[in-house]
């Protein structure tokens, strides 16, 4: 980066626009910042992966890591070819669905257009930063399923349904909001996805683990049976990289690299986290009777989905007491799930739907702004709660109707590794 501090005015080159300068200087560091934060969001599907190879079982473990893999593959380039449009349609008054499709072609067939200058996005970023940061997003969603229904769904039905809800049901109804549509207008708030990243992803998680049903032997004469997970480090090692993520997620969502707004950001975020892990462990070790690892990790991933609706209106006090009632509510969660006979492998229903409604809803409670109200909210929590799972539960439905979701007793009492990949996730090898 180029700095000019001359020491006299008469320093200045009668051709040097300093106002000029100093803005292409402040552009480039905030686009920068999002091209790092971008970076960040997408390291954290390795996190995902860890996580849920970590609590899933040995025998499915490449399965999982496949789903894993492909999701953020179909997750980006679904969003390229549809999603991104529906997402940002540049809506002439707020709606639902008013979109102009007279902008669809740009992004493919005349990419010379993009607008790569000061005057996008108020000197923030790039077009092409815009959309691969806004990509990233929208393949957490579909991770956020992946993990619920882990061990018992059908690869093929998987990767449907992730084309069809990264692809068309996330991007409109975030486009409601940061696209600026009805809940915008009506002044719903969320800063970084508490509602239309986690909760969406979260209501699409609860759809699938309805209609999937629970793994053989979960849920045996009234008690919940543990499946062990194949992994406890990778699942440590998982949630540290989802943290480390976290810091481009909510850091990335100030959409500028704006010295107080991403630092102020930052801190609320690690105080809710690590106030997310103390409530888990705390209500793990009354609910269990055990100092319960697997409680603190998703203790520690609730306070990051708490916080993220209001990182930047909520103060660090507040955060940190908003951290700390999801990491309670994670745990409460898990076990209701249990109660009612709700197979979810790692937790996701607990982590991003319960806790990223609590977070959403805390903007109300806590939010330094006050226009950001508790009923407005609500309202918005419900909207997007709706249309996100009756659309997940259509597709899930349709997709049980036609191809089926789960498959053969056999495979997966045996395991998914073997026969549908070949291959298995961890071999132990002796020369003879």
């Amino acid at each position: 980066m180029k700095y000019f501090v001359p020491l006299l005015a008469q320093d200045i080159p009668a051709t040097m626009d300093l106002s000029a300068e100093i803005s292409q200087n402040l552009f480039t560091t905030n686009n920068v910042w999002m091209m790092l934060s971008t970076a960040l969001v997408f390291i954290m599907h390795l996190g995902f992966a860890g996580v849920e190879a970590g609590f899933g079982q040995a025998k499915n473990t490449v399965n999982i890591l496949f789903k894993n893999t492909i999701t953020p593959i179909l997750g980006i380039l679904s969003y390229a070819f549809v999603g991104f449009f529906l997402m940002y349609p540049g809506f002439e008054t707020p709606g639902w669905l008013n979109f102009d499709f007279a902008g669809w072609n740009m992004f493919w067939f005349s990419p010379a257009d993009a607008d790569v200058t000061v005057g996008y996005a108020d000197g923030g970023y790039t077009y092409w930063t815009d959309f691969l940061f806004q990509a990233m997003f929208a393949a957490t969603a579909a991770t956020i399923v992946s993990g619920a229904i882990a061990e018992r769904v059908k690869l093929w039905a998987y990767l449907v349904f992730t084309l069809l809800y990264v692809g068309i049901v996330y991007p409109i109804i975030g486009s409601w909001k940061w696209g600026g549509g009805a809940l915008d207008a009506m002044g719903f708030y969320d800063f970084a996805g508490s509602t239309l990243v986690h909760s969406v992803g979260g209501w699409g998680a609860l759809a699938g683990v309805i209609l999937v049903g629970p793994r053989i032997g979960k849920y045996v004469n009234g008690k919940t049976v543990d499946k062990p997970g194949s992994s406890v480090p990778l699942a440590v090692i998982g949630v540290f990289l989802l943290w480390l993520g976290w810091f481009g997620f909510n850091g990335g969502s100030v959409l500028s690299a704006d010295p107080a707004i991403v630092s102020f950001v930052l801190v609320t975020t690690s105080l809710a986290a690590c106030a997310g892990g103390i409530g888990g462990f705390l209500a793990g070790n009354i609910v269990f009777k055990r100092l319960d690892l697997g409680m603190i990790l998703n203790g520690i991933l609730a306070g990051l989905v708490g916080i993220t609706a209001g990182a930047d209106v909520i103060n660090p006090a507040s955060a940190v007491l908003v951290g700390f009632v999801a990491g309670i509510l994670v745990v409460y969660s898990a076990v209701l799930l249990d109660k009612l006979k709700l197979d979810d492998v790692v937790g996701a229903v607990s982590v991003h739907l319960t806790c990223g409604v609590w977070g959403t809803l805390a903007v109300g409670i806590f939010s330094t702004n006050p226009e950001h109200t508790f009923l407005t909210q609500l309202t918005g929590v419900a909207i997007c709660g709706i249309a996100a799972f009756s659309a997940a539960f259509l597709i899930f439905f349709l997709l049980k109707k036609t191809m089926g979701i789960r498959v053969s007793e056999e495979h997966e009492r045996s395991g998914l590794d073997s026969h549908e990949h070949g291959i298995r996730g961890y071999t132990i090898v002796y020369d003879e």
